[in-house]
């Protein structure tokens, strides 16, 4: 009878053992688990990190897409005029290419107020623009634009409605402006005036 409960002691204690072993299994299991579920959620971390710097170093800056969308929003020949420091001055008229080399500076519009003979309030309303023959030329209209305009003002105010009627009356105003407006660029001259406007009222 002592054999057979040796016998059975060894059992008992392998079975212990084996529970032993049976408990510590799930628990190496336990450990590599946690390292991968770690190991995964910083790979993530770091993938998100090097996505979102490459998206902030690749996206561009704001003041370069601005810059693209009021280059876009210029016409073409448009320059824009840089001051002493560097600053862009804001320009009176407007310059867009023309063919062959010409350019065409579009003045502000001139409004005065016209002689007539019953006394009645009669303004004019001209556009203008100048066809140069260069960008230097077209460079002086700007500088020069208070004299242009006071001789505007001088010249239009004597006219009276009836000057301007019929194409006659559209030549002459055209080759007026044109004379004095080379009085007062001399010695640049403009090649023409072109009236793409005129309202009087």
């Amino acid at each position: 009878m002592a054999k057979t409960e040796d016998k059975k002691a060894p059992d008992g204690y392998h079975e212990g053992a084996e529970g032993e072993d049976g408990e510590g299994a799930p628990a190496k299991k336990k450990l590599p688990l946690k390292i991968i579920i770690i190991a995964a959620v910083a790979g993530v971390l770091v993938l998100g990190g090097v996505g979102t710097a490459a998206v902030m170093l690749l996206a561009p800056k704001d003041g370069a897409h601005a810059d693209k969308k009021a280059d876009h929003g210029k016409k073409k020949g448009d320059k824009e005029k840089k001051g002493k420091d560097g600053k862009a001055e804001k320009t009176v008229g407007q310059i867009t290419e023309g063919p062959n080399g010409v350019l065409f500076y579009t003045m502000p519009n001139v409004v005065v107020n016209m002689q007539t003979a019953d006394g009645k309030a009669t303004f004019l309303k001209l556009k203008l623009t100048m066809e140069v023959p260069d960008q230097d030329t077209a460079d002086l209209l700007e500088p020069n634009m208070p004299r242009l305009q006071d001789m505007f003002q001088t010249f239009l105010r004597e006219l009276r409605p009836e000057d301007l009627q019929g194409s006659q009356g559209s030549y002459q105003l055209r080759s007026e402006i044109q004379r004095r407006v080379n009085m007062v660029i001399a010695p640049a001259k403009v090649n023409a005036v072109l009236i793409e406007e005129m309202l009087i009222n």
